[in-house]
């Protein structure tokens, strides 16, 4: 394990977050702790790793910019359902009893937990 200098770490960190993010970093250290944009505080090492990251994800976001063009006119798709789901709410006077509000979520979510004790159909 190399030692890490901490001007090139931070210098790095820099450049990997401008150029992911669009904006410089705010990095404040204290006691060996530091802390991005008032976010949570690591360590030199984490910080070099999260640059690592940022360089990383900053090549693959330029081509998924690319693919995300399509995906506006099926993001329109989902307030749909949304909308139709309050219209059926609202006939019943003011939103899903518990018994519903459980199923709704169980049902969104893939898991293997099941309605609590009294709820059963």
């Amino acid at each position: 394990m190399s030692k890490l200098d901490k001007e090139q770490v931070v210098a790095d960190f820099t450049a990997a977050y401008q150029q992911a993010h669009g904006k410089q970093p705010k990095i404040e250290a204290k006691s060996g702790w530091y802390s991005v944009d008032g976010g949570k505080n690591m360590r030199l090492a984490q910080l070099a790793e999260e640059a690592e990251a940022l360089k990383g994800a900053a090549k693959p976001a330029k081509a998924a910019a690319k693919a995300d063009a399509p995906k506006p006119a099926a993001e329109k798709k989902a307030p749909a359902k949304k909308a139709a789901a309050k219209k059926s709410t609202a006939k019943s006077g003011g939103g899903l009893t518990a018994k519903e509000l459980w199923q709704k979520k169980l049902e969104e979510h893939a898991t293997l937990s099941r309605l609590p004790r009294g709820y059963d159909n």
